[in-house]
């Protein structure tokens, strides 16, 4: 069984991640969504947030699990036997930022390797923090989150 790590903050899960996420699963049978938590860092949403937000934009697709985790990325992929990172990029800038994780992990675990999967055209506009401010100003979200997820009130 090809297994994958789809590894991120996730906050929020967005149509854009949804749209790797789905393409991803066309090339690894199970796709392992991780929520990596850094406890120098308070999310707009907490982790338990996250975690049902993907269950709720992933609810019926088959080859999906959701996990949190601590650590550095190519540890849990080591310790869940899973040789393949997948990421998303939007754009340029993102693609040299994901470039460079890819060679450190590569530099710490050879014999993982990272596929970076660039996001459909319709989906480029969207980032996390942008989703972040339409909630602050309570804005229509239907572009930008996967249909029928009820994002929850935020303090």
């Amino acid at each position: 069984m090809r297994k994958a790590l789809f590894p991120g903050s996730f906050d929020p899960f967005t149509s854009g991640h949804l749209n790797i996420l789905t393409r991803a699963l066309t090339m690894f049978d199970e796709v392992v969504v991780a929520v990596g938590v850094n406890q120098d860092k308070r999310g707009f949403f907490r982790v338990d947030q996250r975690l049902d937000i993907i269950a709720q934009a992933t609810r019926g697709m088959e080859g999906v699990s959701v996990i949190q985790y601590d650590g550095l990325t190519v540890d849990i992929c080591r310790e869940m036997g899973i040789r393949h990172i997948v990421r998303g990029v939007r754009n340029m800038t993102d693609f040299d930022n994901e470039q460079a994780i890819a060679d450190a992990n590569r530099h710490l675990a050879p014999e993982i390797e990272t596929i970076i999967i660039p996001t459909s055209q319709e989906y480029s506009h969207i980032s996390s923090s942008a989703v972040r401010d339409v909630v602050r100003h309570h804005g229509d979200l239907s572009q930008f989150i996967p249909a029928g997820v009820v994002l929850p009130d935020v303090e």
